[in-house]
Order: structure tokens, then C-alpha cells, then sequence
């Protein structure tokens, strides 16, 4: 049984601006990297044209753009497999529950992942898509391993399974700093309130993870979002004193491990996670320098 790590996202694009050093760091040691996003993008901008606008091409045809973009950076970051469950952007969180819950809890008893990462419950600037698929995976980490439960509503789903640990992506006030250097403040405006980053408390962060080998990988994956040019093409300039901090390391939450525990801060997500793995396996994982 091979290590899989499976990426639970609401959009295309956040595998590779938000996860993309670490989803590149494990496909390239050897980990199956499997990746569920939730919507097609399609209401969005096209390269900073507004919906409805001359020269935006609609809906459809963006949303098949974007998943195509999507395929395109996920093979740059090395990811196996990619399933896009097609669910409308930007309502998300309109979404029957129980309808999400079940479709990914059912690809978690298909790929059988030991980890699974999604964004954290603010839903990192307070976007109502994140915040919904952070909501719908954690649910479904318990859906999956309930024998009770038949992911997809129909008999013959796979057998349960149960997740070894879940993370949630997590950015002190030094990744925010350098990434609003880059591309400006990031702002959600919900139900009349203008929602904005709150940083996670740096000794609140369980594991961080070095990138600083995949930025390549995930330049050559940002470039293939090409209909979100406008929005990432400041990330090209990034400045000296800032790369660091934006690149060099992904900061996550451990939000539950049957592996380990306590308050030493991690550097792999695999640590702690034996079973089916050789000795020499972890500890490559564990340690493992690309």
C-alpha cells in the first residue's frame, strides 16, 4: 500500500497558489497525490474581465476552461489523479450537506488516502467557498469510516475507510505579509460585511512543511491558470525579502491524528504513520530532502 495524500479544494487554482509547494514536495517523494476540487471556476473573471462583460466568454465555457487549467497545473504539481464534483462557484455553501458530504467522503473510500488537507475553517480570507469545503471534508472524514454510511446513496459503495490525519492549510502573519506584498489585500465581501486574512497564531501552527525545492513546479502550475492571469501575474515579482517567507515553507493545523500528538511542531504530514509502511518508507518520508 502505497503513502497517499488526497487535497479536498473548492476552486481551481487553490492547488496550486495555496497547496501547491507541498502537493509538488510529495508527488516528487513518491506519494500517490490525489486532488478533489469542488467547482468549475466558471464565475469568475476572464483575465480580469468581469462576467457578462465584452470578451468574457460565459459561464460554460470558462468553467471547461478552467478544469482544463486545472488538469494542466496539476500535472505540473505531479498529482495522480484529479475529480471535479460540479458544484456552482460561488454558492458552495448553498449546496445540500448531506449531497457533498457523501460524494466526498465517497472518493475518500475510493482513493483510501492516509492524509487529507482542505482549507481551514475561516476559509483563509474568509471566502464562503472555503469555508464550505473545509466544513463538507471534515464531515466527511467521519462519513467515510462509518460502516453506517453509504457514500453516494447507492449499495455497493466502497468499504469504509478511515483518514490517519487531517490538516488544515494555515498562514502565520509572515505568509500573509509577503503574499499581500504580491498581489494585494484579500478581501471577501459576504452579506454586506467586508471579510479579510486573519493569520494564524504562529504557536497554534502544528506542522510546516519546506517547499523551497518546488517553487519551480508550482511557477510552471500558476502559469497554467491562464484565464486568471490578471490576478498572478504580480507573483512573477515578487521581492527578495519576501520569497522566503511566501515560498519556503506551506504552515498547516493538525486537526486530528490517530498517528501522534502533542505540541512538538511537525515537519512531515506523514509522521507518526506506520501500518502498511516499511521502516525505511517513513523515514524517507519523514526526512526526505529533494
Amino acid at each position: 500500500m502505497n503513502p497517499t495524500l488526497m487535497a479536498v479544494l473548492a476552486h481551481p487554482d487553490d492547488e496550486s497558489l495555496g497547496f501547491g509547494g507541498t502537493l509538488a514536495k510529495y508527488a516528487a517523494l513518491g506519494v500517490e497525490v490525489h486532488l478533489v476540487t469542488a467547482t468549475r471556476g466558471d464565475a469568475g473573471r476572464y483575465r480580469g474581465i468581469r462576467p457578462g462583460a465584452p470578451g468574457h466568454p460565459g459561464g460554460p465555457a470558462l468553467g471547461e476552461l478552467r478544469v482544463s487549467e486545472l488538469r494542466a497545473a496539476a500535472a505540473a504539481l505531479g498529482i495522480r489523479d484529479v475529480s471535479v464534483l460540479d458544484y456552482p462557484d460561488g454558492r458552495l455553501d448553498a449546496v445540500d450537506p448531506q449531497h457533498a458530504v457523501a460524494a466526498i467522503a465517497g472518493h475518500v473510500r475510493r482513493v483510501r488516502p492516509q492524509v487529507v488537507l482542505t482549507f481551514g475553517p475561516e476559509g483563509a480570507y474568509g471566502h464562503p467557498d472555503h469555508i464550505a469545503i473545509s466544513q463538507f471534508t471534515s464531515a466527511a472524514m467521519v462519513a467515510a469510516a462509518d460502516p453506517a454510511f453509504t457514500a453516494g446513496g447507492a449499495d455497493g459503495s466502497p468499504a469504509p475507510h478511515a483518514v490517519s490525519k487531517l490538516y488544515y492549510l494555515e498562514w502565520p502573519a509572515s505568509t500573509w505579509a509577503a503574499y499581500e506584498a504580491a498581489i494585494g489585500v484579500l478581501t471577501s465581501a459576504v452579506d454586506g460585511v467586508t471579510r479579510q486574512a486573519t493569520p494564524w497564531p504562529d504557536w497554534a501552527i502544528t506542522t510546516v512543511i519546506d517547499t523551497r525545492a518546488f517553487w519551480p513546479s508550482v511557477a510552471k502550475a500558476i502559469a497554467c491558470h491562464d484565464s486568471q492571469v490578471s490576478a498572478y501575474e504580480r507573483l512573477t515579482q515578487v521581492s527578495p525579502e519576501h520569497h522566503e517567507a511566501l515560498w519556503g515553507n506551506q504552515s498547516f493545523y493538525r486537526v486530528f491524528s490517530a498517528a501522534n500528538g502533542g505540541r512538538v511542531r511537525e515537519h512531515c504530514l506523514f509522521e507518526g504513520i506506520g501500518g502498511p509502511f516499511s521502516d525505511a518508507r517513513v523515514t524517507y518520508l519523514n526526512c526526505g530532502r529533494l
